[in-house]
């Protein structure tokens, strides 16, 4: 693996980037505390949008880009199955970025319960075609879904309810993870890229589509196993394929702790790297993996406000995500109004990390690092568990005793009862009973769907043995 000196493609950044006073961005889940300052109640401008080019088209892409992946929903305790999207709220939010300079917007047909690309398409359809650039991918995650018929139908479906002639952007969806076939057995990640898109021709077919003009780029995301990674950039440096883009997971704990904190995970440094010197442009995913990096602990918040008092924490993780000069856009999943203005104000324009800022960062991180936090970014890909457990909610709340010093690991500190007492009413409060991780019995099947390769049934285990000797108020 290279040895690549961040500081030095900041100081090659050009002057692309200007230099101005970011104030904040906000991308969090509904349950998730937003920290508001000043941003929150300002309207950002409308003409200010930092924009990276594409140099494989030329085209002019807005530095933030909109995930949809969180769409708002119609709240209605009454209603007993999952709430409908919200699409006047969707189109209302669609608009405005698109009014304040943002035009890409990434999707998925996994994403939002299969809902995201029509919710995606009815708001876009009503603006002129040539003011956004559409982003979806190849989601054949599903054994039944291999055969070259299937993934070709998905394709197709992509268009047609996105309501385009053509994609922007499209991605072979995660590749590097592991999967099942329709007997039950287990297939490596190399198998599993082969079923996906070789073995059913399909990656070729998708080449072909991008020569008919039916797609402008193709890239891939990436989570996962290195060897798949690299292996397609090897096919890229021999002409096999030309890879126009890459998603990789960039922020500054990812930097340097991704594997130390997952072993199947890979250094962002590392990603962002092979990537750069190939000239490859990378769209960045998880910039505040999952809002860990938007809720900080009490300690390292001080140190942030101590620098720049009027930011938010989550300014920190989107700068530092989107300084890298190879950085083609940095995604955010916007759920509501406010996290919109407050990422634009952030972005519109960027103000680049500076290389004392970057050191700062990258100090925090091994702070971050050393609370050993479960990595759960709540993209809830392991969900429906087949036995009912809330497995996002059960790391969250794990890590949110970590995260505030509450943990009660301690039993001769004189805080130890408090903290207990507030441990177990918080789990039961977080989590219904029955969805608890003493309901897990292993299977695995949630496994291969985590995009940070977390153990799944081994985490839940630890947290079932540490929560039964809480309950005897006793550890073994």
């Amino acid at each position: 693996m290279i040895e690549i000196n961040r500081r030095q493609f900041l100081q090659t950044l050009g002057a692309g980037a200007v230099a101005s006073s970011a104030l904040l961005a906000a991308c969090k889940g509904k349950d998730e505390q937003i920290q508001t300052t000043t941003a929150a109640k300002q309207e950002p401008p409308t003409d200010k949008m930092t924009m990276r080019v594409n140099p494989n088209t030329g085209d002019s892409v807005s530095i933030l880009g909109y995930g949809m992946m969180r769409l708002p929903v119609i709240e209605d305790p009454d209603n007993e199955g999952a709430p409908p999207f919200d699409q006047e709220m969707i189109n209302k939010q669609v608009d405005y970025a698109m009014a304040h300079g943002v035009n890409y917007f990434d999707t998925s047909p996994a994403y939002c319960r299969g809902e995201s690309e029509t919710c995606t398409g009815i708001a876009l359809s009503r603006h002129p075609r040539d003011k956004y650039f559409v982003a979806t991918k190849m989601s054949n995650f599903s054994p039944e879904t291999w055969s070259a018929e299937a993934s070709q139908e998905m394709f197709y479906n992509s268009l047609k309810y996105l309501q385009v002639d053509y994609l922007d952007y499209l991605l072979l969806h995660a590749i590097g993870g592991t999967s099942r076939d329709l007997e039950g057995n287990d297939l490596d990640s190399e198998a599993t890229f082969n079923a996906r898109y070789m073995d059913n021709g399909i990656l070729d077919w998708l080449v072909e589509q991008k020569q008919a003009g039916k797609i402008r780029n193709l890239g891939f995301s990436y989570h996962g196993d290195i060897k798949i990674f690299d292996m397609l950039l090897r096919w890229h440096d021999e002409g096999r394929y030309h890879w126009d883009f890459v998603q990789i997971e960039l922020n500054y704990l990812d930097w340097n702790f991704a594997n130390e904190i997952n072993g199947s995970n890979t250094d962002a440094v590392y990603l962002y790297g092979e990537l750069e010197k190939r000239g490859i442009p990378a769209v960045i995913m998880e910039p505040l993996l999952g809002g860990r990096l938007a809720n900080v602990p009490d300690f390292i918040l001080a140190k942030m406000k101590a620098r720049r008092p009027e930011d938010s924490v989550a300014s920190w993780a989107f700068r530092f995500a989107g300084t890298p000069k190879g950085v083609l856009t940095v995604l955010s999943g916007m759920t509501y109004m406010e996290h919109l203005r407050e990422n634009l104000c952030t972005f519109a324009p960027l103000d680049p990390i500076s290389a004392d800022e970057d050191t700062f960062l990258l100090d925090l991180a091994n702070d971050i690092y050393n609370l050993h936090e479960i990595p759960c970014t709540a993209c809830k890909y392991c969900m429906p568990c087949p036995y009912g457990l809330n497995i996002p909610d059960i790391f969250q709340h794990y890590n949110k005793m970590i995260k505030e010093g509450n943990m009660p690991n301690n039993p001769e500190r004189a805080e130890y009862a408090k903290k207990r007492k507030a441990f177990l009413v918080g789990y039961d409060r977080s989590v219904p009973r029955l969805r608890q991780a003493d309901h897990c019995i292993g299977c695995g099947e949630c496994q291969s769907h985590c995009p940070q390769s977390i153990k799944i049934p081994e985490e839940m285990r630890k947290i079932d043995e540490f929560v039964e000797n809480l309950k005897k108020e006793s550890f073994v």
